[in-house]
C-alpha cells in the first residue's frame, strides 16, 4: 500500500469523526461563533475529499484558472480558514 494512500484513509477517517462531531455540535447550540467553527470543519473536510478526488483523478481541480492559481485548491485552501477566523472574531467581539 502506497503511504500517501495510507495518509489519506486516515485523515478521511479522522475528518470524517470531526465533521461527524461537528454536526453533532451544530445540532445542540444555535451561536454564530459555534456555527462558524462546524462550518470550517465541514469545509475542511469537504477540502480533502477534493484532494483525494484530485490525487486520483476523478475530478480535474486545475480546470479552472485564475489567474496562474487553480480555483478550487485555492478556495479549499482559503474558506475553511476564513471560517475560523469569522468564528473567533464573533467570539471575541462576544467577550467584551
Amino acid at each position: 500500500m502506497d503511504s500517501q494512500i495510507l495518509l489519506f484513509i486516515i485523515k478521511l477517517v479522522l475528518g470524517g469523526i470531526a465533521a461527524f462531531l461537528a454536526i453533532f455540535v451544530m445540532s445542540k447550540t444555535r451561536d454564530a461563533s459555534w456555527m462558524f467553527l462546524v462550518a470550517g470543519f465541514l469545509f475542511s473536510y469537504a477540502a480533502l475529499v477534493i484532494d483525494l478526488m484530485t490525487e486520483l483523478g476523478i475530478f480535474a481541480a486545475n480546470s479552472i484558472m485564475i489567474g496562474k492559481m487553480p480555483l478550487i485548491p485555492l478556495l479549499a485552501a482559503v474558506i475553511p480558514n476564513l471560517m475560523f477566523i469569522t468564528a473567533f472574531i464573533i467570539k471575541l467581539c462576544k467577550k467584551q
